[in-house]
């Protein structure tokens, strides 16, 4: 297995991390050249070109999205006498994703730093970060991070002493899918049900408390301070495809080394799986892969040369999402696996609209039939039309869409599953296993 040695040059999000594993804390991290591309941002520059500079980079959101970072702030009204709002996304609640996790635990400064440089653009007061509420262990170390940093002067009143005030608070979510939806979100910051809201207007100009607000991404306010730091034709050049930077991925299921790597845009997957995760585990062949969370679509063998970025990976039919990418190896009965995944979305919907609400437990409904091989005829097609009323632009919000992404590709690659659960046809029946449990969040050393 390759091992990645972390430089400020090529690892602006992971070099700072240390060996044991310990989060780096503000002596540590100011040594690092910590919090010097914040005062260059609030220093020498004010917040129209800080935007310009951002859109410069090429940076995309890292939430899965992959909307332009730059474009995203220059949204917000021109006004900087209207109040406005800055969020940090982090209900990391997607199975297989843990990503933003690592970046918490371990390097908490580096995202309040991109946090301070965010809010300076956008001239936002006051922020939030918006913590899945299992993630305990972040909870402790960023409350520990933002005593430091107000205590030194990076939050708070006059920072840098250019007039700029900036507060930050940790708010701990009650643990609900649908946060991550960034109208739920607010909903839920506001104290009320976290259903998604209409749109438009959206959050940009109507949002927290009914102001305009920002809402990003942990990973994607992590790169902030290194574009500010050593510039954008650096940041471009780091990636090996059109998306610039480089990005948090990995590999788990049933591989030798599960993990997450910071690595550059366009390292093809198999490079990810084979050179980093070790390839399967021995006797197990690589049957399908997720590319980025339970709510992409399946891929298959075929696939694991292409780049991963957003676009080579929309192209042969799936998402980047968050780049956390599952392994499903050729023991694993598609029917049982995606049975699991569907009823952990339906347990998951606000129940908000009526498609997703109905919808995702009548499909449940029919693979728990399929996995007991109690199907039938017809079952497949209705799963199909399901998958066509969940879909994009039918439903209230993003995820039901996401969620048949799963019952959809597999029906693609591996009807013959599908078919073996119908009991009429049942008599050549695949023996392959069932599972329980959605493969654990396995968090390792990058």
């Amino acid at each position: 297995m390759k091992k990645i040695i972390r430089t400020a040059e090529t690892h602006p999000l992971t070099w700072r991390l240390r060996n044991d594993e310990l989060p780096v804390w503000i002596d540590e991290y100011c040594s690092k050249n910590g919090y010097v591309g914040a005062k260059i941002a609030l220093k020498g520059m004010n917040p129209e070109n800080i935007i310009e500079l951002v859109k410069k980079s090429g940076l995309k959101g890292r939430g899965g999205a992959g909307f332009p970072t730059g474009l995203k702030w220059s949204l917000l009204p021109k006004n900087k006498s209207t109040i406005c709002y800055l969020i940090c996304n982090a209900d990391e609640m997607e199975p297989g994703t843990y990503k933003d996790r690592l970046l918490m635990e371990q390097m908490p400064h580096q995202l309040l730093e991109g946090m301070l440089i965010c809010a300076f653009a956008l001239q936002a007061y006051c922020g939030y970060i918006f913590l899945r509420g299992e993630y305990i262990k972040a909870a402790i170390n960023l409350r520990r991070a933002i005593n430091e940093a107000t205590h030194i002067g990076m939050l708070g009143n006059n920072i840098f002493n250019t007039g700029f005030n900036f507060n930050l608070f940790l708010h701990i979510g009650a643990g609900r899918y649908i946060c991550g939806e960034e109208t739920a979100l607010i909903n839920s910051l506001e104290g009320r049900r976290p259903n998604p809201r209409f749109k438009p207007p959206f959050p940009a100009t109507n949002g927290l408390w009914g102001k305009p607000t920002c809402i990003n991404n942990v990973e994607t306010l992590s790169n902030i301070p290194a574009i500010f730091l050593n510039g954008t034709d650096w940041y471009n050049n780091l990636s090996k495809s059109n998306d610039t930077g480089t990005k948090m991925m990995g590999f788990s299921g049933r591989v030798n080394n599960p993990g997450v790597w910071e690595l550059p845009f366009g390292v093809t997957a198999r490079e990810i799986l084979e050179d980093y995760a070790g390839g399967m585990q021995n006797g197990l062949k690589l049957k399908a892969w997720q590319p980025g969370g339970a709510g992409t679509d399946f891929l298959i063998e075929h696939h694991l040369d292409l780049p991963m970025d957003f676009m080579s990976i929309s192209k042969a039919g799936s998402r980047l999402g968050t780049a956390l990418a599952m392994a499903v190896d050729h023991e694993i009965n598609m029917v049982s696996l995606v049975r699991n995944l569907e009823d952990f979305f339906a347990r998951e919907s606000c129940g908000w609209c009526t498609p997703c609400r109905e919808g995702l437990p009548w499909s449940v409904k029919i693979l728990c039939a399929l996995e007991q091989k109690k199907g039938h005829p017809g079952d497949i097609e209705t799963l199909q039309h399901l998958c066509y009323q969940l879909s994009i632009g039918k439903t209230f919000c993003a995820h039901a869409p996401g969620a048949i992404e799963p019952l959809q590709s597999a029906i693609k690659y591996f009807r013959e599953e599908f078919e073996a659960g119908i009991k009429s046809q049942s008599v050549n029946t695949i023996q392959i296993k069932t599972i329980q449990g959605i493969q654990p969040n396995l968090l390792k050393k990058i």
